[in-house]
């Protein structure tokens, strides 16, 4: 049996296996967290006041009803992509309420080439796509909510395993024409 205090082999450098599962552990928690540390940051510099201002321009570029807490989740990835999306958004506010826009063509024209119409056009995009941005891996905001859905939700069903629509799984699909008896 060997010595457990041997010259060649300090406790001081032994390694017990729970050392090595808490360690394991500790770095695999710590690696599983690093990809939400951007949104966290991002929702937090997200106040209250961009999120409405963000809805008031959402409003006048979009003449629909839109989801306010969608909305929030849509204005916060987008200022995670986009730092300056507030400076933008109040860019944009100000154009229209110089116009006093009531809808987007009053004050549309008037956003200049640039940073500004990039913004508004992708903040229209987001709502009609319910993404933030296009790639295979984006995170999808407002499947329901989205507004490319709506003209359509009377005759199309969103992809899903209830018939009747998202979070619908105890309502009975609506006969789609009267079937004869056999």
């Amino acid at each position: 049996m060997p010595n457990r205090y041997r010259d060649d082999s300090p406790t001081a450098f032994g390694l017990a296996r729970r050392q090595v599962l808490l360690g394991g552990l500790s770095l695999v928690g710590g690696l599983a967290v690093v990809p939400t540390l951007p949104a966290i940051a991002a929702a937090g510099a997200w106040s209250q006041e961009s999120a409405a201002r963000f809805m008031e321009i959402s409003s006048l570029l979009i003449p629909h009803h839109l989801h306010e807490e969608v909305g929030k989740r849509i204005g916060a990835a987008m200022s995670a992509l986009n730092p300056s999306l507030s400076e933008q958004v109040a860019g944009l506010l100000a154009i229209a309420r110089n116009k006093n826009a009531a809808i987007v063509e009053e004050f549309f024209p008037d956003v200049p080439e640039g940073p500004l119409k990039e913004t508004a056009l992708a903040i229209i995009s987001a709502w009609y796509l319910g993404v933030v941005k296009d790639a295979d891996d984006a995170e999808v905001f407002a499947f329901e909510y989205a507004l490319m859905y709506q003209p359509t939700r009377d005759v199309m069903t969103i992809p899903s395993y209830a018939i009747s629509g998202p979070n619908a799984w105890p309502a009975e699909a609506p006969p789609l024409e009267n079937m004869p008896d056999f």
